[in-house]
């Protein structure tokens, strides 16, 4: 059986943007993900509201910061097969860093802590699928609007710079924006259909890289 980590912000952990609350189990997309491989991996969700790839947030209830918090879960989950990151949203916040480019950098840094981590099980690393997550849209919600300011630019070069991270590193690559919008309701969340779709959109992908 194939272990699969899906290490993700509120759009893996599901966040409804009807909110606040969350999608049932069965529509977020790492249980969709589980339903289309069967039994031959197992799949694990590590979503955090609010996480970004590698910058601190000071004002956030938890540690957002997603390189400070990886190696950890890659200890406490190994042995892997496959690590799927999708993160990058959060890092658009003004605040944080604003930048596609940013956000870039971070997920290189993540790639480079799944490659040299210590594990404490023997083979090799995973294998990583780096997802770029949908870009943002335009909402009405003006807390979302404000605390997003700017991302509706920056957002959408984020596929072509993780494209361009992934050719560089070697790792896989999926734009989560090719199959899901993210709802007007606050411009960055997920509806029940669109969070469904990137669990199977992502199947074929995943099946390809470990051979199922």
């Amino acid at each position: 059986m194939k272990t699969i980590l899906c290490y993700g912000d509120s759009l893996t952990w599901g966040y409804d943007p009807l909110g606040p609350g969350r999608h049932p189990f069965e529509d977020r997309w790492p249980s969709v993900l589980q339903r289309a491989l069967g039994e031959g991996a197992r799949v694990i969700a590590e979503g955090l509201n609010g996480r970004t790839t590698a910058f601190d947030d000071f004002a956030a209830g938890a540690d957002r910061n997603g390189a400070r918090l990886l190696p950890t879960l890659l200890t406490s989950h190994a042995p892997l097969d496959l690590v799927v990151i999708m993160l990058g949203t959060n890092d658009m916040k003004p605040f944080i860093c604003g930048r596609a480019i940013g956000a870039k950098q971070g997920m290189r840094r993540l790639v480079d802590i799944v490659r040299r981590h210590d594990y404490p099980t023997e083979g090799p690393a995973p294998a990583i699928l780096l997802v770029a997550p949908p870009p943002c849209g335009e909402t009405n919600n003006p807390d979302f609007a404000l605390t997003f300011e700017g991302a509706l630019d920056e957002s959408s070069k984020l596929a072509r710079l993780y494209a361009l991270l992934a050719a560089d590193t070697g790792t896989g690559f999926f734009d989560a924006g090719s199959v899901a919008h993210t709802s007007p309701l606050d411009g960055v969340h997920l509806d029940a259909h669109n969070t469904r779709a990137i669990g199977a959109g992502l199947a074929p992908v995943v099946r390809d890289m470990l051979g199922l």
